[in-house]
């Protein structure tokens, strides 16, 4: 279980309900990286070159649930063998797995935000990225309701 929305340093949820979302799914590492304030993307995913404020995070373990947001303040384009956010061992637990590509666009922010009541997974899962609002995100009870509110 998760218990950051219980912590008492855990900044408030109290990011305006219109901000525009991207949700992904993280796997423990690639979480573990975003509790750092860095995600990274291969740059020819769709989310690279979308307009959105917010990442909401989908993991896949342990909890199966979207958790936590952030509003993102940079997005930075990294090479791989280059200096930038990500280090090789990065590269190799967070990109390699999942795809061949050599650029990634990381995205950043300072604060990662618990939800106060996350959004289960009812056997729908998060696959891709979706695009909501960040109400929607709120008032979603499960995987399913957020789907119906999202573009994917």
């Amino acid at each position: 279980m998760d218990l950051d929305r219980f912590a008492a340093d855990t900044p408030s949820d109290d990011a305006p309900g219109d901000g525009s979302v991207c949700v992904v799914a993280t796997q423990p590492d690639t979480f573990k990286r975003c509790r750092d304030g860095l995600y990274p993307s291969p740059k020819s995913y769709d989310r690279t070159r979308r307009s959105f404020e917010y990442l909401a995070f989908y993991r896949t373990a342990p909890v199966s649930a979207i958790t936590h947001y952030a509003r993102i303040v940079d997005r930075v384009e990294q090479r791989r063998g280059t200096d930038g956010p990500m280090t090789t061992d990065d590269w190799k637990t967070l990109i390699d797995p999942f795809s061949t590509e050599r650029v990634v666009i990381v995205f950043t922010w300072d604060e990662l935000v618990p939800l106060e009541s996350p959004v289960e997974n009812d056997g729908h899962g998060v696959r891709g990225a979706w695009y909501c609002s960040l109400h929607d995100v709120r008032e979603a009870p499960t995987l399913s309701a957020l789907s119906d509110r999202s573009e994917t």
